[in-house]
């Protein structure tokens, strides 16, 4: 569900994709969070819409809103499809390095672009770029989105290889 922005007027599409982008890196904090708390999806998800969609940082410095109904989605289908899409993931690594072995953070992400890719309508060169984002945004000087990139190019050559 998109909210609309506090003086209650539409939200444009220019705004939905800002949300649903947001919602993919809350989505990844989220599924890094439950990981290593143990959480449930309710739970993480309650805390994220409490204390983080639209929050208030520092003054004058608010969070972004996100896209409730995909984050809550991302999260569910990753946490429900976890082991086909840890296993496509696999796949799609080199063979010395299976997803256990894989820092959390990106194996988070390759859930959620996983669960999106998998279980949803988005076409996969859209979920590729919008994680190769969020990739950028956890490791900004780093090697990792490209290496996100490759590896999510070959998990959506598998799930939906119409899509090329």
């Amino acid at each position: 569900m998109t909210t609309p922005d506090p003086d209650n007027s539409p939200v444009s599409g220019n705004q939905k994709r800002k949300m649903r982008s947001a919602a993919r890196l809350y989505a990844v904090q989220a599924l890094f969070q439950m990981e290593h708390s143990s959480q449930t999806v309710d739970a993480v998800c309650a805390e994220f819409l409490d204390y983080r969609f639209g929050a208030e940082v520092d003054e004058g410095v608010d969070m972004a809103e996100g896209d409730v109904v995909l984050f809550r989605k991302l999260i569910e289908d990753a946490v429900n499809w976890q082991a086909r899409i840890d296993q496509m993931t696999d796949r799609a690594l080199v063979a010395k390095w299976p997803i256990a072995r894989i820092d959390p953070t990106l194996r988070a992400l390759f859930r959620a672009a996983g669960a999106e890719m998998t279980q949803s309508d988005t076409p996969p060169r859209v979920v590729i770029m919008e994680f190769v984002d969020v990739a950028k945004a956890f490791y900004p000087d780093g090697k990792e989105p490209k290496f996100v990139n490759a590896v999510l190019d070959h998990m959506a050559h598998e799930a939906k290889p119409e899509g090329f």
